[in-house]
């Protein structure tokens, strides 16, 4: 059937300054309806104002035309896309632009038009070559304001394979570009945080390995963010309870709160540590989950620290500008905050040994530290799927991952057997020692391996020795029993550390104790109302058998002159 048979057709016929090839009155006949414009901006405007079944004009003015006659929702989704749409001519100028683009600053739409340029002679010279559509090419521009943005342009291809206009596509990539560069950072600071100096690890106490880890994460925190002030705080999972751990420019206030995983009741850091889950707070002074922090805070912002699918603690930074905190900055804290969970788990593991060998210690922190280590990886992968077709993100992401061998490597080697160690039970001494001979000594640990290694230890050296698996075991056995030395543990179910000293003293002043505490925990501050109560020593875990009897013998010397013979 021609056009001819059918009911009434309406035909736009843009005239131009060429005569059709074909006689438009022939092709409709009488039943036709012909409107006749001079340019493609009055067909534009017809368009709009009717429609039309035919229209019929040179193949240059297709693009301009066909958008206008594009169905609405077609036309919504050009004019609300985020990216910025253009069709430019031959001669670089704009044919037709979306609202995101004319948005653009005037700078980028002329550097976006000689983009076009280029492509168009590009694709005049590809559509040359054969029937093969002439390929898009893409362009990369920074603005005078320090704003990156990428560049789409295609070649419109007509029937006869000629270049007519170009299309180009322009989105603003610059916080794709901002990751980029963090995802650099987040890369160079988990190799930081995790790097195990074995020679410097074995020289330090725990507390002082703390102190190196808080150096780090300091001066990486305000790399990443741009913020002085953090606090870590550790779960404590038999009491439920938040430890502070390690800050920096917090107030003495903010670290003595007692700090639970709660819904409620127990500020922001409690409730990151129940759910599991960031939060950001726009403003302190609004929100009443705020605890206080640091004088004059404004906002903050508050990650847990997980290991695999456990949250071991709170990661939690302040700032006193509103509002400083983006969704960025949270994926950005969330992936670092999982490096320091990785780099705290390490010194855990190996300041608390549960096992009676190091190389069983070494497996048993490789198991531990695999899953986290994937998790960073799945992290971070989930971010850049929002940045398809960007391959430095991608590289970025082979280097972090190559960084998990580096980790596993440092921890073969951190974890290698070693003399000195408290799981290390010592030769028999040749001869009695006359500090340690006949003393009566009461060890207080929750854990059984480090009783027994002590134990053993001092046995060997003439001790006589009783051991107790809490502190409230240790109150009672201090109530009944004398002893020349308490040695006890701080953190332990029931009665603690501190209370353990404090009934000692009680039973005798001048009774030395010695007081051990793993991983840098001092709970309400024990050691140090302890050190001005007249507590003998403090052994930081993993302490070596020297250490261990050097601080016996000073301690049972000191209280000698004031012991009856």
């Amino acid at each position: 059937m021609s056009i001819k048979d059918t009911a009434t057709v309406r035909v736009l016929w843009v005239k131009g300054a060429e005569p059709p090839p074909i006689d438009v009155g022939e092709l409709v006949g009488e039943r036709g309806q012909i409107e006749c414009v001079e340019s493609v901006e009055e067909a534009v405007r017809a368009l709009r104002r009717e429609s039309f079944d035919l229209i019929v004009s040179s193949s240059q003015d297709f693009l301009p035309l066909e958008r206008p006659h594009l169905a609405p929702g077609a036309e919504v989704i050009l004019e609300t896309v985020p990216q910025g749409v253009c069709i430019v001519g031959a001669d670089g100028q704009l044919v037709w632009a979306n609202p995101k683009m004319l948005d653009f600053p005037g700078e980028l739409r002329d550097r976006v038009c000689k983009s076009c340029v280029k492509t168009f002679s590009w694709g005049a010279a590809d559509a040359k070559g054969g029937p093969n559509p002439a390929r898009g090419r893409r362009f990369c521009v920074t603005t005078s304001d320090n704003r990156f943005f990428e560049i789409t342009a295609t070649p419109v291809i007509d029937l006869n394979n000629q270049v007519t206009q170009v299309a180009a596509v322009v989105w603003d990539a610059t916080r794709a570009l901002r990751l980029q560069e963090r995802l650099d950072a987040i890369d160079s600071a988990g190799r930081e945080l995790v790097r195990l100096d074995v020679e410097q690890i074995t020289r330090l106490d725990s507390q002082e390995r703390l102190a190196l880890l808080e150096q780090k994460i300091i001066r990486l925190t305000r790399a990443l963010m741009h913020i002085d002030n953090f606090a870590v705080w550790v779960l404590d999972k038999r009491t439920n309870k938040l430890e502070p751990v390690l800050s920096a420019g917090m107030t003495l206030e903010a670290q003595g709160l007692d700090v639970y995983a709660t819904s409620e009741g127990n500020g922001i850091a409690g409730w990151v540590a129940h759910h599991g889950r960031s939060y950001i707070c726009p403003d302190v002074r609004s929100d009443p989950r705020y605890l206080p922090g640091i004088e004059g805070a404004a906002s903050s912002l508050t990650v847990p620290l997980r290991l695999h699918d456990r949250v071991i603690g709170v990661f939690n930074v302040e700032s006193c500008q509103p509002v400083a905190f983006s969704e960025d900055d949270r994926q950005v804290l969330e992936i670092f905050a999982r490096h320091v969970a990785i780099s705290l788990h390490i010194l855990e593991l190996l300041v608390t040994e549960r096992s009676t060998t190091t190389g069983k210690l070494g497996s048993d922190v490789m198991a531990e530290i695999t899953a986290p280590l994937n998790d960073i990886l799945t992290e971070v992968e989930s971010l850049i799927e929002d940045y398809i077709g960007h391959d430095d993100l991608r590289h970025r992401l082979n280097k972090i991952s190559s960084n998990a061998a580096g980790i596993r490597a440092a921890i073969k080697q951190v974890t290698a057997p070693q003399r000195g160690l408290v799981g290390r039970r010592p030769t028999r001494a040749s001869r009695t020692d006359p500090v340690l001979n006949t003393k009566r000594v009461l060890i207080v640990d929750d854990e059984e391996v480090i009783r027994e290694t002590v134990r053993d230890v001092l046995v060997t050296y003439g001790c006589e020795v009783t051991i107790a698996a809490d502190g409230t075991a240790a109150l009672e056995l201090i109530g009944r029993q004398s002893y020349d030395l308490v040695l006890s543990d701080i953190k332990m179910p029931g009665a603690t550390g501190y209370d353990v000293f404090a009934a000692s003293k009680d039973a005798d002043a001048d009774r030395p104790v010695i007081l051990m505490t793993g991983f840098g925990y001092d709970p309400n501050h024990a050691i140090v109302r302890a050190r001005r109560e007249g507590l003998a020593a403090v052994l930081f875990k993993p302490f070596k058998v020297d250490q261990l009897l050097g601080e016996i013998r000073n301690a049972l010397r000191a209280a000698a002159p004031s012991k009856p013979d």
